[in-house]
């Protein structure tokens, strides 16, 4: 098509939109019906190529008639004739050829048409000079009425804010948007696969919960008012998850919405998607083999490979992942001095020196995983198994049986940042109950993200919880990975962000 003839599609203000408004107007008053719903598909335009692929022959005026339908992309126009090009749900567009000779009055209403309306197309195929496939159009429809143009196209919607903010846009002008969200699509369903084939058990739990439960954060509060009391959206499922262990599914999982009333950023939005597992008779070395498997699987589903190029990394999701337990690693790699470990207040001058937020009050694994958060976490690039996490920041987890100020903890950290959380699973309800009295201590003293009592989650513990091993895994953080996407943003179809007016 020839660029320099194609309609242009710059939003110049409300120039524009003034002047289509008008135009619908007009139309309206001809009697034109600018929003109808008779038109039928025969083929989708990726369906019209597979055909026309596997049988060349049927090119041509005694072909198949393909009944077409999308947004019109691009208009160039010749008179009495006009070369478009649309595009469908699949995302492929395909060139049409309109003549008023073989249209008749649907050309005049053509003539009324802008780059984004949805129009329906009947004909058969024939190629140009320039050895383009096209449509030779019999029949024209007007099947939706654009008002707003589309931004320009060799411009596009390039603003990040603007991206968010009308993703509908981004995705009808850019093709790297859509394909995220088809990767993450796939990403999906091949963790859910991957489960299903491992006899795990798909459930849902409540979104809406009396305590918000399985994890250390702040919740968002409602109110039902005809029970006349609030409940909290959640920001984990475990505790429902592992009611259901102590129930009798052995293997459960759940690919669920969380919300956590925290800030947000590059890695955090408020509503999110997690992926959670629980394994009976399983320990936290079984989850360990388990998420490598589930990595280089997913992977090579989502980008072919088990290697991944992520932001300038080369991410290899294979083989056997490196595991550091956490104090040594703080030593190795995020330079402490090891005979601070145990040292809360040397600790606490040592994160002074290095300009690191740590408050007096807190206890000492709190501190060393703050530490962590600074010194080490940034520098673990490839996929790697951080260990032996400390008590007073694992409530919910099993004492290791060697040391039992620490916990048979551990957490997935990929391209400098936290993937997922495992552990074996605390199943004594007397230890239990002595760690949600900690974490309520804690609460009282200000800290909003300490975990709430739980008597109901307590009681089922006292009617027997097997063994069992249980992990969360943030899965708009792997379709960053899987997809090369710098900001959690771009991997959400709408995140959350301050009206305009704010």
């Amino acid at each position: 098509m020839n660029a320099n003839k194609s309609e242009g599609n710059q939003d110049n203000g409300g120039d524009i939109l003034s002047q289509r408004r008008r135009k619908n107007q007009e139309l309206k008053a001809k009697g034109v019906n600018l929003y109808p719903n008779d038109f039928r598909v025969s083929h989708g335009i990726s369906a019209v190529r597979q055909q026309i692929e596997q049988a060349p022959e049927l090119m041509g005026p005694e072909g198949p008639v393909f009944s077409i339908a999308g947004r019109m992309m691009a208009i160039n126009r010749f008179g009495k004739s006009a070369f478009i090009r649309i595009k469908d749900g699949s995302g492929e567009l395909i060139q049409a050829y309109l003549q008023a000779k073989a249209l008749g009055e649907s050309f005049e209403l053509f003539k009324q048409m802008d780059v984004g309306d949805f129009i329906g197309l009947t004909g058969t195929l024939f190629t140009t000079r320039t050895g383009e496939w096209t449509l030779e159009t019999r029949e024209f429809r007007l099947l939706s009425k654009a008002t707003r143009p589309l931004p320009e196209k060799y411009h596009g919607l390039k603003d990040p804010e603007k991206r968010y903010r009308k993703r509908y846009v981004d995705l009808v002008m850019n093709p790297e948007a859509r394909e995220i969200f088809l990767r993450r699509s796939r990403m999906i369903q091949a963790v859910r696969e991957f489960f299903i084939a491992r006899d795990f058990l798909e459930v849902e739990t409540p979104m809406m919960q009396p305590v918000a439960g399985g994890a250390e954060a702040t919740p968002f509060v409602t109110h039902h008012n005809a029970l006349n009391m609030d409940l909290y959206l959640r920001i984990a499922p475990e505790l429902y998850l592992k009611r259901l262990v102590v129930g009798g599914f052995d293997r459960v999982f759940e690919i669920n919405r969380n919300f956590r009333n925290e800030g947000v950023s590059t890695r955090h939005n408020p509503e999110f998607t997690m992926m959670e597992f629980y394994w009976a008779y399983a320990t936290h070395a079984d989850l360990m083999a388990l998420t490598e498997e589930l990595f280089a699987h997913v992977a090579r589903v989502v980008t072919g490979s088990a290697v991944v190029h992520y932001q300038g990394h080369e991410l290899n999701f294979d083989g056997e992942w490196p595991k550091i337990e956490l104090l040594d690693a703080l030593v190795e790699i995020g330079g402490v001095d090891k005979r601070l470990l145990d040292d809360r207040e040397g600790l606490l001058a040592f994160a002074k020196e290095n300009n690191i937020s740590v408050t007096k009050t807190e206890k000492l694994g709190k501190v060393l995983t703050k530490l962590f958060d600074v010194l080490v976490e940034p520098k673990l690039i490839q996929p790697t198994f951080i260990t032996g996490y400390p008590v007073e920041v694992s409530p919910l987890s099993r004492r290791s049986d060697t040391n039992p100020d620490l916990t048979e903890r551990f957490e997935v950290f990929v391209a400098g940042r936290e993937i997922g959380n495992g552990f074996s699973e605390l199943n004594d309800p007397e230890d239990q109950r002595e760690r949600f009295l900690m974490q309520v201590r804690e609460r009282e003293a200000g800290d909003s993200e300490a975990h709430m009592m739980d008597e109901d989650y307590i009681e089922a513990l006292e009617y027997g919880m097997p063994p069992t091993a249980g992990q969360g895994i943030g899965m708009d953080r792997l379709a960053m990975l899987l997809t090369d996407a710098a900001s959690i943003r771009e991997v959400i179809l709408f995140p959350h962000m301050k009206p305009v007016s704010i």
